[in-house]
């Protein structure tokens, strides 16, 4: 478990990416060794990044729904891990957040991923977190997320559930439909 604290401090400390970090370092992670459910998201936004706490927004909010889960069983480390592809707020961009920087998960994401010896499912959610977790997936997130049965139940590919992605939903609607309803079960048999 010294490993375990040392690692999660260090990687609380980071500063690898500060000189490209227009709101300066604040790393934004959930992890405990116990816990049988990974989500794998992209970068914090704004709000997270303001409040330290992960999916602390509507994507949290769509997101726990699509799950299942209340707010209290989401945060609870025991149950859940939240590594982001990157674990600083990246900025703004011309379309939205920009992308995650790199620099976190080739420093950090394989020890951490090391420790959780108790996962059984992992979410994976949105672009950048698909290109890790499905490496030899060079799909679009749409057709990712349509061949998730290919992953299932260790994986399961996800559209980021940012409201920007409202009309993705619309346009899929065999998602909410077909999917949820599978991996809500998988929860619950989980939790």
């Amino acid at each position: 478990m010294e490993v375990f604290s040392t690692l999660v401090e260090d990687v609380r400390a980071c500063s690898i990416c500060a000189p490209h970090l227009p709101h300066g370092v604040r790393p934004v992670l959930q992890i405990d060794p116990e816990a049988a459910i990974l989500i794998a998201g992209q970068a914090p936004g704004r709000k997270v990044h303001e409040t330290g706490i992960p999916f602390n927004d509507a994507s949290g909010d769509r997101l726990r729904e699509w799950m299942g889960v209340s707010k209290a069983t989401f945060y609870n480390a025991k149950k859940i891990a939240i590594l982001p592809m990157g674990f600083c707020y990246p900025g703004t961009g011309k379309t939205g957040d920009l992308p995650p920087r790199p620099e976190c998960a080739i420093a950090w994401r394989d020890k951490l991923l090391a420790q959780l010896s108790r996962l059984q499912l992992t979410l994976v959610v949105g672009q950048y977190a698909h290109s890790y977790h499905l490496p030899a997936n060079k799909m679009t997130v749409t057709d990712a997320v349509k061949s998730w049965q290919d992953y299932w139940p260790i994986l399961l590919p996800l559209p980021h559930p940012s409201p920007r992605n409202n009309i993705w939903l619309k346009r899929n609607p065999w998602f909410e439909a077909e999917v949820i309803p599978v991996l809500r079960k998988r929860i619950n048999e989980l939790l």
